[in-house]
């Protein structure tokens, strides 16, 4: 088969994510591979929000421009997309509409829905035109009605369906041919980013709303009590992180969970983290700002951020999570990394990841462990002397639970401290306590992963970072089906930087940075660490995310 996209497009308030989330299913059911995204306004009715939902018979990583088919549920869907639509694309709208255009397949869909007597099966008429014209399995389809459904309720959309699908039928069917038999599974960046921290045994997150992270709390809450989390709404990010904190130091594993502006509120008790030595994971998710900007668009503006967030000097962990794959193993990382060092690590997300629907392979749990790095009581005992700051070869001291050993205490102190806890003024104790953190980056630096190379070693390599992997990788793949000769590097781990893979592969190339940002900053970041500098940068800060033809058609223009 080929490669379809199909966009649904409509005002907040009509449906358009959750008859998007039914194609979406539908065709991940038929045994096909799907990448679907979302584009929505910051509002709950009005505007103009659309998904796109791209499928094939192999892997998909990111969204494509090219239409084959709008599903318009109001005329500024035909209006703003029209451009895009393929040659022999269609538009499936209601008769009711005024759209006029060679490629319309006029339906209709509010008139049979209200013959049907509900108004509400206008979705279900939608996803049987959809399903019909790609020549899906109809029991396939009314299998996901049921789910959704019941009696009546069912009854009459599975009636609309039918109808919707034996009139489409007779007109355009685009068969999908045999369906596959494969074992694979339709997520989120969201839900495998909570899979993993779940599976990593996290057990208190704490956060205050905030685009796009709180579909990850959302998540996490609603699998507390099956999964033994705590999730929670505090009064604002600042009580959120102190909370995670306290958590983390009473043997929990913690998570907070925010986007730039709440991270921005969050620093203070992130220097606190690394002052007390507490491991704590922090899910970054990044939006366009500054300020509120863009709440419910995407962007890579906080790297810089990330690498410097608090006073003070102290080691920190900063990881961009690719794909949803990725997102699910770096977080079962984070947290055993974070309890190794004793330190936080900071994943790096934002809404594109977040929000966009992959098929997958079925996640491999069991490829993940739960490394908790805790001092034994019994090395202790109630008269020997604990010393939770104590000095060592590698810079981590032994940790130790409270309440763990009858007479023991575990001291925490914001102050400069001595190897036991309590506070100090002696400049040699400071000079050594400083020397003990920083030796942990140190230690921390041959544990970071290098940037994962795609395609061939040509005369051109991209870098970049997180979550544009996807679209670069099926660009980089179609430029060297042309003949052209490209590499990419694409960075998961930033902070401490891995520059053995850059330091190989960069010498004698024409090296492009390709980020979601205006200065470049991963780019910047190279230069800074390694001297290597980037010679052409493809910066894109308008709040959509990269297509792989973004990358393609700007490469035969600049640099091919």
């Amino acid at each position: 088969m080929s490669d379809y996209n199909v966009l649904v497009g409509g005002a907040a308030g009509q449906g358009v994510e959750t008859l998007a989330a039914l194609i979406e299913k539908a065709f991940h059911r038929h045994g096909l591979w799907v990448f679907g995204v979302r584009d929505y306004m910051s509002r709950i009715r009005g505007g103009h929000n659309f998904a796109q939902v791209r499928v094939a018979d192999r892997p998909l990583h990111g969204p494509r421009r090219r239409l084959d088919a709008i599903v318009a549920l109001n005329e500024e869907t035909v209006r703003l997309h029209r451009d895009r639509l393929a040659e022999n694309g269609k538009i499936l709208s209601d008769a009711g509409l005024a759209v006029t255009d060679p490629a319309l397949l006029s339906l209709p869909l509010e008139r049979t829905a209200r013959e049907l007597g509900d108004p509400r099966v206008a979705g279900s008429l939608a996803l049987g035109v959809v399903g019909a014209s790609f020549g899906l399995d109809r029991a396939i389809v009314e299998g996901i009605l049921a789910e959704r459904f019941a009696g009546e309720t069912l009854a009459v959309n599975v009636k609309a369906l039918h109808g919707a699908w034996e009139w489409v039928t007779r007109h355009f069917p685009l068969p999908l041919g045999p369906r596959p038999e494969r074992d694979r599974i339709l997520v989120t960046g969201t839900e495998a980013l909570g899979l993993g921290v779940l599976a990593a045994g996290c057990t208190f997150s704490a956060w205050y709303p905030m685009t796009p992270a709180t579909p990850l709390m959302t998540f996490l809450s609603d699998r507390q009590g099956e999964a033994g989390i705590v999730v929670e709404q505090a009064e604002d990010e600042i009580a959120a992180i102190n909370m995670a904190l306290g958590a983390a130091y009473a043997g929990a594993r913690a998570l907070c969970a925010t986007s730039g502006g709440g991270f921005s509120l969050m620093v203070e008790g992130l220097s606190l983290a690394g002052m007390t030595e507490t491991p704590l994971v922090i899910a970054l998710m990044q939006r366009p700002g500054p300020a509120t900007g863009f709440p419910t668009r995407t962007e890579q503006g906080d790297l810089a951020f990330a690498l410097t967030a608090g006073h003070g000097e102290f080691p920190r962990l900063v990881t961009a999570l690719r794909t949803p794959a990725d997102a699910f193993r770096q977080a079962a990382r984070a947290f055993n990394l974070a309890e190794k060092y004793q330190l936080p690590a900071i994943l790096l997300g934002d809404q594109f990841l977040a929000d966009y629907v992959q098929s997958l392979p079925p996640l491999d749990f069991g490829s993940l462990s739960i490394d908790r790095q805790l001092l034994d009581p019994v090395a202790v005992g109630p008269d020997g002397e604990y010393l939770r700051y104590g000095l060592t070869g590698s810079g981590v001291s032994p940790r130790l639970l409270p309440g763990k050993v009858p007479g023991q205490v575990v001291m925490l102190c914001s102050d400069e401290h001595t190897p036991r806890g309590n506070i100090t003024e002696a400049a040699d104790v400071r000079t050594a306590m400083v020397n003990k953190r920083m030796g942990k980056q140190a230690m921390l630096s041959r544990e970071v992963e290098e940037p994962e190379f795609l395609g061939e070693d040509g005369p051109v390599l991209f870098v970049a970072w997180g979550s544009t992997y996807g679209p670069l990788r099926e660009a980089v793949e179609a430029l060297n089906g042309e003949g052209h000769r490209v590499g990419a590097l694409v960075f998961g781990d930033l902070w401490p930087l891995p520059t053995g893979r850059l330091q190989e592969k960069a010498p004698g190339k024409l090296l492009v940075n390709v980020e979601q940002n205006h200065s470049g900053q991963l780019a910047r970041l190279l230069r800074q660490e390694t001297r290597i500098a980037c010679d052409r940068s493809l910066l894109k800060y308008d709040g959509r995310p990269f297509t792989a033809d973004d990358i393609i058609v700007w490469s035969r223009e600049e640099v091919l």
